[in-house]
């Protein structure tokens, strides 16, 4: 796959963790699609969360960069299938909360969005 094609996944990736961190709604917009959800397992099920509803969450919280808590988020993986689809694993934190997500990828006209998101937390004490 193109080089051009990976830096672009990595900056949309960049946004997002910059926002995650500084809990800033405005930067996760810009890496999410609007019509994205996010999904993870509770109780055996799966919760489906829109995207503005995340990010109502989002700006209601303290984020972590104002806390000042430890910053360890990476790319440990990713998949371009083709010039419009990608998949990209990261790890990230929040501590005490530690995440595994699996990003899904679709380029638009405005360049790549993250269109899905499914993730699981681990507490850590």
């Amino acid at each position: 796959m193109a080089a051009s094609a990976v830096a672009e996944i990595e900056a949309v990736i960049q946004t997002y963790f910059d926002g995650l961190y500084e809990g800033d709604a405005e930067k996760l917009a810009a890496a999410f699609h609007p019509v994205s959800h996010l999904y993870c397992e509770k109780d055996g099920g799966v919760v489906d969360v829109p995207r503005e509803a995340w990010f109502e969450a989002v700006r209601k919280r303290e984020s972590a960069a104002s806390k000042g808590l430890d910053r360890d988020d990476r790319i440990l993986m990713m998949d371009i299938s083709g010039p419009e689809t990608a998949f990209v694993k990261v790890a990230c934190q929040l501590p005490p909360r530690y995440f595994t997500d699996y990003l899904v990828l679709n380029r638009t006209t405005e360049g790549w969005r993250i269109v899905s998101k499914i993730y699981r937390a681990e507490i850590r004490g």
